[in-house]
């Protein structure tokens, strides 16, 4: 189950990157809350995680899941560049986080 909580915690750190562009500052009240709130769930999760979980490996993959879905969403919605050489280095992440996962 601690997978699966760090699995989701991952999401719902893409959630809270994703939701900052749209705070404008934390000036704008939905986004805002909205965004703090997928903070507070990303990180409740993945304290629950961390009961059975290496801090290491659990921390890793959390900052890995959101910082592959942060990118693939900004290269999508945002129409930021998908250069050979990012996906390469996002091909890396995904490496590494599932190697954390086989050795863990």
């Amino acid at each position: 189950m601690a997978w699966t909580y760090l699995f989701f915690a991952g999401l719902f750190e893409v959630g809270w990157a994703f939701g900052l562009k749209y705070t404008h500052g934390f000036t704008r009240l939905v986004p805002t809350v909205l965004t703090v709130t997928s903070m507070a769930v990303s990180l409740g999760l993945l304290g629950l995680a961390l009961k059975s979980l290496p801090l290491g490996t659990a921390y890793a993959i959390w900052t890995g899941i959101g910082t592959i879905g942060t990118a693939i969403l900004g290269i999508i919605l945002f129409g930021e560049p998908a250069t050979a050489l990012r996906l390469v280095c996002v091909g890396l992440i995904v490496a590494g986080i599932v190697g954390l996962k086989l050795v863990s």
